[in-house]
């Protein structure tokens, strides 16, 4: 299984990390869309398994998740879903979830079956790292990396109290609030990057409002070693869900823009 040191070792500049919510709009179309966004440039992907009260994701994501369930999405569907990505290409796989569907399948059980499945690594996004020591054992067991996030006002102490903890890379959110597609990106970005590079080795990954081309060379630019974009793909998928093939190519020319930019 590719590790993400391979990935960041091998890349001549940042890796394009793009989200996706498992099943949007349903299965096989989405399981297309990943595919196409594999084969037009994606490095690593990150995943979500949708989940009703997605208190991180903006009204995008939000609905992508709502899409994703009312066609049957599951967490043991994700198993099979993400299974089926992999025999496509092996590529590290990143999940981006709640606690709530990792704790009601049983924490070490999760870690096991989805590192098995393929995955890399699990960021739950409502847990702090103050309750870190809940997951991080049982996921080093299953032989998953750690990613947690970091934001603009994270302090130097609690950065490098996550770096610690941190095996696969840092999430770095670029600003306040929710996710969601900004048509300005944040201007504190190369200021942040520069911050955290000074604190820890380990990779800088940043995402939150990231949308256009220009927003991924700036990231990249600023030293960032991953750019991560979601809602903005999910944004192009919802754009076309009358169209399964629209769906699979304007992601797919969106990504390769990317891929360019960066």
């Amino acid at each position: 299984m590719k590790s993400y040191k391979e990935v960041f070792s091998e890349i001549d500049g940042a890796a394009l990390i793009p989200f996706f919510v498992i099943g949007d709009p349903d299965f096989d179309t989405s399981l297309e869309i990943i595919k196409g966004a594999i084969d037009a440039g994606a490095d690593i992907l990150e995943l979500g398994i949708p989940f009703s009260d997605p208190i991180a994701d903006g009204p995008t994501i939000q609905k992508a998740d709502i899409r994703a369930l009312d066609n049957g999405i599951t967490v043991v569907k994700s198993l099979e879903f993400i299974k089926k990505v992999k025999a496509h290409k092996d590529i590290p796989i990143g999940l981006l979830m709640y606690y709530n569907l990792v704790y009601q399948y049983g924490t070490e059980k999760f870690f096991k079956d989805f590192h098995d499945a393929g995955v890399n690594s699990v960021l739950i996004a409502d847990l702090s790292i103050d309750d870190a020591d809940e997951v991080v054992g049982p996921a080093k067991a299953a032989g998953l990396d750690t990613v947690f996030m970091v934001t603009p006002i994270t302090d130097e102490e609690r950065i490098k109290r996550i770096a610690s903890k941190t095996s696969g890379f840092i999430y770095t959110v670029s600003l306040l609030g929710v996710t969601g597609s900004r048509n300005e990106l944040s201007g504190r970005i190369e200021e942040l990057v520069a911050k955290l590079k000074g604190l820890t080795d380990v990779p800088i990954c940043v995402g939150f409002g990231i949308s256009k081309p220009e927003h991924a060379a700036a990231v990249a630019a600023a030293g960032a070693d991953g750019v991560i974009i979601g809602s903005k793909i999910v944004s192009l998928i919802e754009a076309n869900l009358g169209d399964k093939e629209k769906c699979v190519e304007s992601v797919s020319v969106f990504i390769s823009e990317i891929k360019k930019a960066i």
